[in-house]
């Protein structure tokens, strides 16, 4: 009788089957030096709807701090605009469409034993992991392997004392069934609101745009309320922090789309001043260059020191520019609707339609 691989049994034999496979060995364990705590603060179905991306309509005090005190990437893509494919990427450096079927929302996707999720190379090397509490993995991955803590009380405070660790948080509230909630209302008017060209400008499309940017606020000052325990801690000069948006969305033309509105994100990275010395550029610096989330994993596993597999797609952070020069995206089947598409983003910004298209036949 056959028995299902565990970490250890993956991670020992990792190396032989890629050495085979022409890629490089299994990451190996980062001991003897001082390494950094990691923290992910993860929100869901937004696209950079914040001051610090120069949204006018935002109310976002907290990451506009963080920007301000970090790094900000102007062109952060998700590799699908829909959470599950997204995440598969994520948790294992690798697009989904080379598991399939990982690439189709909802799906289980065919993964090799020697493919793992990257928090067990931490693991390995000493880290201590939680996840709070979103998997969505789109591919049959053991929870207790990835995570030392996983629910809705994971937190980094179950670790040995001088552990460093790599907790992420996933905020719910901008998810798109909260589009649907009965929040009261916030601090936007519907009348105030901006409707983007492609969308009809109705009295319910500003209600849902009004209502979606009291959900981006009220996520804000839950990142406050992290960032506030992570220096209550007293660990805020010993962790890195990232804050990320999982996928586009979720208002009209933008989750499950393959355009800007689906696929671009947030991603800004904080380096406290011990740690200064791992970070690509100095505080208050924007990045032009397009990066995904296949770079998410390869980044971490950098600042841990450990080994990043040859395997994992996406490029560190850490790495020095000019990065690549592309960040490759794609649709698949959404639901029971297939819908293939498939995306390339450079840098420059996506051309918004004018307000008025002119005359057939008309030049300008």
């Amino acid at each position: 009788m056959s028995t299902r691989p565990t970490r250890r049994s993956v991670l020992a034999t990792s190396a032989v089957v890629a050495v085979a496979a022409g890629m490089s060995p299994s990451p190996a364990r980062a001991a003897g030096r001082k390494r950094p705590n990691i923290l992910w603060l993860v929100s869901e179905d937004n696209n950079p709807f914040l001051g610090s991306y120069g949204d006018q309509q935002a109310v976002t005090p907290t990451l506009d701090a963080l920007a301000a005190e970090g790094i900000r990437y102007e062109n952060s893509f998700s590799t699908s605009p829909v959470c599950a494919p997204t995440r598969f990427s994520i948790i294992t450096g690798k697009s989904a469409e080379t598991c399939g079927p990982a690439h189709h929302m909802r799906a289980l996707g065919k993964r090799p034993d020697w493919l793992v999720g990257f928090p067990e190379f931490l693991r390995e090397a000493g880290y201590y992991t939680s996840n709070n509490n979103k998997t969505d993995y789109n591919t049959e991955l053991d929870l207790t392997e990835l995570w030392d803590a996983n629910g809705p009380t994971a937190s980094w405070t179950g670790r040995s004392a001088d552990q460093p660790f790599f907790s992420v948080f996933n905020l719910f509230t901008t998810h798109e069934s909260t589009l649907w909630s009965t929040e009261p209302s916030g601090v936007h008017d519907p009348a105030d609101v901006t409707v983007p060209s492609y969308l009809p400008d109705t009295e319910n499309i500003r209600a849902d745009r009004a209502h979606y940017f009291d959900n981006i606020t009220r996520m804000d000052s839950q990142v406050a309320a992290m960032l506030d325990q992570l220096e209550s801690s007293g660990l805020a000069d010993d962790t890195i922090v990232f804050y990320y948006s999982d996928n586009g969305g979720v208002l009209p033309r933008s989750k499950r789309y393959a355009y800007d509105s689906g696929l671009r994100t947030a991603l800004i990275t904080r380096f406290p001043k011990k740690w200064q010395h791992l970070a690509p550029a100095p505080p208050g610096s924007v990045v032009d260059s397009p990066v995904t989330s296949l770079d998410y994993a390869p980044t971490v596993l950098d600042l841990a020191g450990v080994d990043v597999p040859a395997y994992m797609e996406g490029t560190s952070l850490l790495k020095a520019l000019p990065r690549p020069p592309y960040a490759f995206g794609g649709r698949n089947r959404m639901d029971d609707r297939y819908d293939f598409v498939r995306t390339v983003r450079d840098s420059g910004r996506q051309r918004e339609l004018p307000d008025r298209l002119p005359p057939c036949g008309h030049q300008r």
